[in-house]
């Protein structure tokens, strides 16, 4: 079995971090996004993996090559414009030669991928989507099924009087696995939507349509910063396990500087004296002053926090110059190269 990621968004709920960085590149403690979702695929025996991009596409080639140090084969296929995700499968149908699992290019997860495809396979289904119980449904595509898993109705981004209508509260979880004749439900080279063109298709011509309960299993949408910083919580509260963790090799802490065991430091950090790290992830190369506090915060690399600074559950993008005595307050979000100034409050 093949995989697809679709991974051409610009990113733009996630900006500033994305300014820079491709939305699927970012780092998640301290590793590219999309590593995450190669890994599961691995996990799987799933070693077939073509990347749909359309934003930065040379930036996601050259910092994933190949995929054969993730033990997977990548191939890379650029949209010539954005196409939705059913035109981005579409458009992807020259390297898709079997049953493909496909995934939203934002979504954070450790399923099990073999037992979503045992699942569909067992079941004979033409198309099978993950699906997930939130207790907010509006903000994603709500899946009613009846009690063989068919999907009865599908409806994208309900208004809350919708979903109280429906009466549940699973979600499509932006993974699916889908036979080669859901291709022939899309017209090539048009933009088309899974959640408004073609799940309704499949509903319509009435084909085996079913949706696998996602039970025991972490899911995140990473599609904004709150979410992002939300993330990197869950991995130091070991809410999410089984991946690998980018931990620095060499960094220098001083003495008497404070880190605690839940944080991680990337390769080349510098810590100074009476510096204290407390549930947070540091970037390679950051520089922490004497005296600085950085709690429940992600700092990306090459950023240089000053003496008596204090940061506070906030995300910190690379290169940026926190000044002498500033503090950055929770919910504050920084680009790349951004700078506070000395005494300075954000």
């Amino acid at each position: 079995m093949q995989a697809l990621i679709l991974a051409g968004g610009k990113g733009t709920r996630l900006r500033p971090l994305t300014v820079y960085t491709p939305k699927p590149v970012v780092p998640v403690m301290n590793r590219p996004f999309l590593l995450y979702q190669i890994e599961i695929l691995a996990k799987a025996g799933v070693t077939d993996v073509v990347l749909s991009l359309s934003y930065q596409p040379d930036k996601i080639e050259d910092l994933l090559g190949d995929g054969s140090d993730h033990g997977v084969r990548l191939t890379y296929i650029t949209e010539p414009n954005p196409m939705g995700t059913g035109g981005a499968y579409r458009f992807a149908a020259d390297y898709l030669t079997e049953a493909t699992i496909v995934l939203n290019g934002d979504i954070l997860t450790d399923l099990d991928i073999s037992k979503l495809v045992k699942f569909h396979q067992k079941n004979g289904s033409a198309a099978t989507l993950a699906i997930k119980q939130v207790d907010d449904p509006t903000a994603y595509g709500l899946v009613e099924t009846n009690a063989d898993a068919r999907i009865v109705r599908f409806l994208e981004k309900p208004r809350s009087e919708d979903a109280q209508e429906i009466k549940v509260n699973t979600i499509n979880a932006g993974i699916y696995v889908l036979e080669p004749s859901i291709l022939d439900l899309i017209p090539a080279g048009e933009t088309r939507s899974f959640e408004y063109d073609v799940f309704p298709a499949i509903l319509e011509k009435k084909l085996p349509f079913l949706g696998f309960p996602m039970e025991k299993t972490y899911w995140r949408d990473l599609g904004n910063p709150k979410s992002y910083l939300e993330a990197h919580h869950d991995f130091i509260g070991g809410r999410i396990s089984g991946f690998s963790i980018d931990r620095g090799e060499t960094y220098d802490v001083a003495t008497a500087a404070s880190v605690d065991k839940l944080s991680v430091i990337g390769s080349g950090c510098v810590i100074k004296p009476g510096a204290r790290i407390v549930r947070s992830t540091l970037g390679p190369g950051v520089h922490v002053d004497e005296k600085a506090v950085i709690e429940d915060s992600v700092i990306w690399g090459h950023v240089r926090i000053s003496a008596a600074a204090e940061v506070r559950n906030a995300v910190i993008g690379r290169s940026c110059f926190i000044g002498r005595n500033a503090t950055v307050s929770a919910g504050t979000v920084l680009g790349d190269k951004a700078s506070v100034p000395d005494y300075s409050q954000v």
